[in-house]
Order: structure tokens, then C-alpha cells, then sequence
């Protein structure tokens, strides 16, 4: 034992390290601080998630508290754009900082540190869980009370390494009423289940649309599936979001952090009620 590699792939001898489950945590940066952790992810892709990952963060600075935006949508990000951000990050010995947007939420995004915001992003899952877990061992977050992680869709590489890389403390799930969406979504909730992570709150996007002219709601992409989600996975918070072009205007010119939402209130609060 006294010449132990600490590599138990081929080792044969059952002792405490071995035999002992090990935490899959990564450190945080020593000169970070971050309080909250909260997975902002869909199961499915174009239903708003880095949406309300934005306007989530952006309602939590208003209140005063310290938000930041892990972007974990290596492959397509988006984030950057919707604060209107558009400088490099910068780094030194101690790490990488963050950007901060007009309001003050600290961003860390690969398009920060790209030559050209729109040059792809070709590589394989290993490169790209790698980046991920850097943004949380590497980046300098500063007295961060809520760090928001907008996670790609899907439930695989990415969503696994956040779940389990990141101290989670809680998740926010996004969807649209159509049934097949809905089907996928499950997907997500099913797997944070089965990590025994907590499903914090759900929030339904594109909901219903208010007519300009009589103020009458319209479902436009079916019955609302929210309620009956929530209670089928026993999801406290819950909100409905119309669709508004206002809100895609928005995020397309930069000024995201100047629209508010009351329907996200509730989503909110149930995230500040989550006990360390």
C-alpha cells in the first residue's frame, strides 16, 4: 500500500479508497466564492431555456443579489449576446474573470474568448465536458450568490458533467405546452431524479399569447402542460411565459437585463428559499 498510485483501474486490493464511493466535485477556483448553484436545462433544445437563464439572472441582480451565468452551451452560445456583451474575458496567474454585464452579472461563456463570436465550435464530448468543468475550477467568480448553468439540451456528455461536477443546489426546467416536447423534458426530470437532485421549479415558455387588440388569451401551441408536469414530479414552483416578440427583440439587441417578468417571481423566491 505504501507504493499506491491512487489509480484503482487495475488495482486489485479492496482497501477504504477503493471500496469508499468518491465525490466527483470539482474544486472551485480558491479565489472564488459562490453560494448557490441552480441548472437552468430542457432536455430539448429551441424552448427558451437560455432565455429564462438570462431573465432569471437578470431579475436576481435587480433584487440585489450577486448573479452570474455559467454558459454551458458550449457548442451554441448565447448568452453573451442577450447582456450585450461582447469584450474577451481576461485572465492572469490566479484565473479567468469574468465579464459583467451593464448591470453587473458576471458572464463566463466560450464566445468570450473567441477571436469571432460566430466561428463554430467543432469538438468532440471530452473537449467540451473539459471546458465546462474549467469555467467552475478556473474562472474567478466574485462573491457570486446565484450561479445560473444554462445547459445544452439533451441529457448526455454536458448534462452529466454539470450534475455531477458542480455542487447543483437546484434545477429549473424548461418547456413549451406541445406534448412532444414535454415527453423530452421528462427526460430531464427523470434523470435529475435519479441523481437525487432537486427539482426546484418548472417553468413553461411560449405558453399562450395575449391579443394585442382584446387582451384574450391564446394557447397557440396547445393546452398548458405545466400543471399537470408539476404535479406528476412534485414541482413546488411553477410559471407560465407568453410568447412575445418583445422578449426576442430584446435578447437580439443586448438589452435583456431591461425586460421583467412578474410570472418569474415565484421561480425566484423558490430559489432563494433553497437551504444550504
Amino acid at each position: 500500500m505504501a507504493d499506491c498510485s491512487h489509480d484503482c483501474s487495475s488495482c486489485a486490493q479492496h482497501c477504504a479508497e477503493r471500496t469508499t464511493p468518491q465525490s466527483l466535485l470539482e474544486k472551485l477556483n480558491p479565489h472564488a466564492r459562490v453560494q448557490k448553484v441552480i441548472a437552468v436545462c430542457s432536455g430539448k433544445g429551441g424552448v427558451g431555456k437560455s432565455m429564462v437563464t438570462a431573465l432569471l439572472a437578470a431579475a436576481a441582480q435587480k433584487k440585489g443579489l450577486q448573479a452570474a451565468v455559467l454558459d454551458a452551451d458550449i457548442t451554441g452560445p448565447s448568452i453573451p449576446k442577450m447582456f450585450g456583451v461582447h469584450e474577451r474575458a481576461q485572465g492572469d496567474q490566479s484565473g479567468v474573470y469574468p465579464v459583467c454585464s451593464p448591470s453587473g452579472v458576471q458572464l463566463m461563456s466560450l464566445n468570450l474568448l473567441l477571436d469571432d463570436q460566430t466561428d463554430p465550435v467543432i469538438w468532440r464530448g471530452p473537449l467540451i465536458t473539459g471546458t465546462v468543468k474549467q469555467f467552475w475550477t478556473e474562472v474567478i467568480w466574485d462573491n457570486v450568490d446565484i450561479l445560473f448553468v444554462d445547459m445544452p439540451p439533451g441529457t448526455g456528455d454536458t448534462t452529466l458533467t454539470v450534475f455531477q461536477s458542480l455542487p447543483v443546489d437546484g434545477i429549473v426546467f424548461v418547456s413549451t405546452p406541445q406534448e412532444l416536447v414535454g415527453m423530452i423534458v421528462e427526460k430531464a426530470v427523470k434523470m435529475a431524479r435519479t441523481m437525487n437532485l432537486p427539482l426546484t421549479a418548472l417553468v413553461e415558455n411560449m405558453s399562450y399569447f395575449t391579443c394585442p387588440d382584446c387582451g384574450k388569451e391564446h394557447e397557440i401551441f396547445g393546452k398548458s402542460q405545466a400543471a399537470t408536469l408539476a404535479r406528476k414530479y412534485q414541482i413546488d414552483a411553477t410559471a407560465r411565459l407568453p410568447l412575445n416578440p418583445a422578449l426576442a427583440a430584446a435578447a437580439d439587441r443586448g438589452g435583456i437585463e431591461g425586460i421583467h417578468l412578474e410570472q418569474l417571481e415565484g421561480v425566484l423566491q423558490a430559489i432563494e428559499s433553497i437551504q444550504k
